[in-house]
């Protein structure tokens, strides 16, 4: 499987968490990784069909950002914008990305009881982030179980280092895809009945 990696973050360089993931990714096998900021350029300005062909070329589509304002950095909506257009993502014949899979890789400075009803933040990240969820819907793009790191804010280097390998498994777990976890989940059932038996 191809993953492309769309990276958006103001100054990657200056990150530490999300320039330690951007790293390994670009390091690891079958990953393309962009740095929507400096290919963006300060207008922000993309090309239209090299971005398209990149997608069209991977399986997997990564956005990986963190988290501002309770949405992804301006680069990653000016990409949206100009990339995943009418006749392409969505409307008659935009199709083009059905079938592809849709991943969420995201940091955030509070930490992960923030983010919860009753926290300071109010909502679960899962609520944060619907507005891709449903980009990904619209696309007939197959959306993944997001990867999200809390607390960066206050995160020790060890902290960071340790969340490197933790994203890259969840990257290549084989059981994002709700339907392939279900189709194994539903075959263990088949071949033990008991356990179904258990559970009804």
């Amino acid at each position: 499987m191809k993953t492309l990696v769309l990276t958006a973050h103001p100054n990657l360089n200056a990150s530490r968490i999300n320039k330690a993931w951007f790293d390994a990714l670009s390091d690891a096998t079958d990953v393309t990784t962009r740095d929507l900021t400096a290919i963006g350029g300060p207008e922000l300005r993309f090309d239209v069909e090299a971005e398209q062909a990149l997608l069209l070329a991977h399986d997997r589509i990564v956005f990986q950002f963190p988290f501002y304002w309770y949405s992804a950095p301006p680069v990653m909506k000016a990409w949206m914008d100009q990339v995943l257009n009418y006749g392409f993502a969505y409307g008659p014949g935009g199709d083009r990305l059905k079938g592809r899979e849709f991943l969420i890789l995201v940091s955030t400075g509070g930490p992960e009881h923030s983010y919860h009803a009753g926290g300071y933040n109010n909502y679960s990240m899962a609520e944060f982030l619907k507005p891709f969820q449903q980009t990904a819907n619209l696309a007939g793009m197959t959306y993944l179980r997001p990867f999200v790191s809390h607390g960066m804010a206050l995160a020790t280097e060890d902290q960071i280092e340790a969340s490197v390998p933790d994203m890259l498994a969840h990257l290549t777990d084989p059981d994002l895809d709700p339907k392939v976890k279900q189709a194994r989940l539903l075959k263990q059932l088949e071949e033990d009945p008991t356990k179904a038996a258990a559970v009804s």
